[in-house]
């Protein structure tokens, strides 16, 4: 279950061919890109354009991977900052950590 409220008319995508979570805002994409190897997703990149930051975009995409992993019976490997600062922020999700 969702932990946090994504912002108002914010869908992120799932492109699991690309490996990458998306959503697009104002026209700009906004991704979380991962790797899979095995059980384990590796978030390896988060990115939100400058001029939209400040609005929970970067967590509504975490949340959106983080919560496939955990529905997909994955574990998780936040190589990227922003998602290992999230985890860190949301304690709920440490049982999900590789």
């Amino acid at each position: 279950m969702s932990t946090l409220a994504r912002p108002m008319s914010l869908h992120v995508e799932h492109l699991a061919d690309r490996r990458r979570f998306e959503a697009v805002v104002e026209g700009e994409s906004c991704v979380a890109d991962y790797l899979l190897s095995g059980d384990v997703m590796s978030i390896t990149h988060t990115e939100v354009p400058a001029r939209l930051g400040g609005r929970g975009i970067a967590a509504a995409l975490t949340e959106a991977a983080l919560e496939h992993a955990r529905a997909a019976g994955l574990k998780v490997r936040p190589l990227c900052s922003y998602a290992r600062a999230y985890m860190q922020r949301h304690p709920e999700t440490l049982a999900l950590l590789a």
